[in-house]
């Protein structure tokens, strides 16, 4: 799959996620055939005032090549300055605008999904940016704001003419968040209608789904978010289906305690031990969700605080679990 001038070996993607895919879970999902990888979504003006938690969320490992390091904003001045400044300073693969958060705070500041209600302020910020940088710009959005006001269609063919290379779409509404049924149809009419890639989300959860949507909605790649939460596995499970039609088996608990542990040196390391501790709680409940008494050591594990402790949770939750 081809984005601009970058090549994508696979066309399985792991969405942005804020909280959830920092440097060292995108490694891991790129060792497992994650095609192309996204920082979590940086405010541009939190760049432009040097604001300090941005520095981390703009790190990447060399390992992550071809990453999209994904802006949110709603002036197209300082959107495109801040494509060039992070351009330049990273040497990222692709920036990508992120319009389509529904987060409330977002919302209100006039960014994220609020940007499908103005389609013209939308437009100028990705020609801006397509303008500011040599790199492919693209853009994720969704199937509109609410039920009255559904326009991925509109939408994707303004981004297109905009400059945008590549398109992500999330079948829901803001209106909607993450509930009920993504709709793959809108996933489809947009594809029918621009030129430059597509690709899905919502509702893909495993290999199978992956190889529904590619054929139901012709899309050109699909972005698992949600379902890859836990779960890095996924990446290299709807690569094979994909490719060969194999269905990988699924990892059993050794391989799962083993990922989680590493996972968490990875996180100390990145963030140190208070900060890479506390961030893996939420990472563990998702590793050992639907394993046998799992919720005893979801509860254990928000009294962890040290990596030594985890280890010991973890190594006896290899025979009690």
């Amino acid at each position: 799959m081809k984005i601009g001038n970058i090549e994508i070996d696979s066309n399985v993607m792991l969405g942005p996620m804020a909280g959830v895919t920092d440097m060292p879970y995108r490694v891991i999902c790129r060792e497992m055939g994650c095609g192309l990888l996204y920082s979590e979504m940086v405010s541009a003006k939190a760049i432009l005032y040097k604001n300090k938690n941005t520095k981390a969320l703009l790190e990447y490992d060399k390992c992550e090549h071809p990453i999209a390091i994904q802006l949110f904003g709603s002036d197209p001045d300082i959107m495109a300055d801040m494509a060039k400044k992070v351009y330049d300073e990273t040497g990222c693969d692709i920036i990508d605008i992120n319009m389509g958060c529904p987060v409330p705070k977002i919302v209100n500041n006039h960014e994220g999904s609020f940007l499908m209600t103005d389609e013209a302020l939308a437009g100028r910020i990705i020609e801006k940016m397509a303008n500011a940088v040599e790199i492919p710009i693209t853009v994720k959005f969704r199937k509109g704001f609410d039920k009255e006001h559904v326009n991925a269609v509109s939408f994707a063919k303004m981004a297109e003419n905009s400059g945008a290379k590549m398109i992500a779409v999330h079948g829901r509404t803001r209106e909607e968040y993450y509930a009920g049924v993504a709709d793959w149809d809108i996933i489809r009419e947009v594809k029918e209608v621009v030129n430059i890639p597509v690709v899905g989300s919502g509702d893909v959860r495993n290999a199978m789904d992956a190889k529904r949507m590619i054929d139901e909605c012709k899309v050109d790649g699909v972005m698992i978010a949600r379902a890859a939460r836990g779960n890095p596995w996924i990446f290299r499970e709807v690569n094979a289906y994909l490719k060969d039609g194999i269905i990988i088996e699924r990892p059993g608990l050794p391989e799962v305690c083993e990922m989680i542990l590493r996972h968490a040196k990875m996180e100390v390391e990145f963030k140190g031990e208070y900060t890479g501790i506390r961030e893996m709680r939420k990472h563990v409940a998702w590793y050992t969700q639907g394993l046998r008494n799992a919720c005893v050591l979801r509860r254990t594990v928000n009294k962890v605080e040290t990596f030594k402790e985890l280890e010991v949770l973890i190594n006896r939750g290899v025979n009690e679990l």
